[in-house]
């Protein structure tokens, strides 16, 4: 991956996990999964734990330990009402900068 590319990861990284949220609750790994599916392959699993943690302490999103076939119990994320509106405005900003940016290439948006 290149390092734009890295760069411009850890700025969305946030909206990016919570816009998996919004489509369904998951732990960890699950998470990681789902987003490497959609092509974000480099993403660390290291990288999604400690942010779902920092964003569990700003209650961006909900917790809770639910069993697991294998092993101990899981710790699921799910959005909160907080990171419901967080998301709202992520996804306002990131229009707007896909527009000017759209904009400054010669593109229509």
């Amino acid at each position: 991956m290149s390092r734009q590319m890295t760069e411009m990861l850890k700025g969305t990284l946030e909206g990016i996990v919570l816009a998996s949220l919004a489509q369904a609750p998951g732990y960890g790994y699950e998470i990681t999964a789902r987003l490497r599916e959609k092509g974000l392959t480099e993403i660390a699993e290291g990288t999604v734990y400690a942010l779902l943690v920092r964003m569990d302490q700003r209650g961006l999103v909900a917790s809770e330990k639910r069993p697991s076939e294998k092993g101990p119990p899981r710790k699921v994320y799910s959005l909160s009402d907080a990171g419901a509106e967080y998301l709202d405005e992520f996804w306002k900003t990131w229009n707007f900068l896909a527009e000017r940016l759209d904009e400054l290439r010669g593109g229509e948006a």
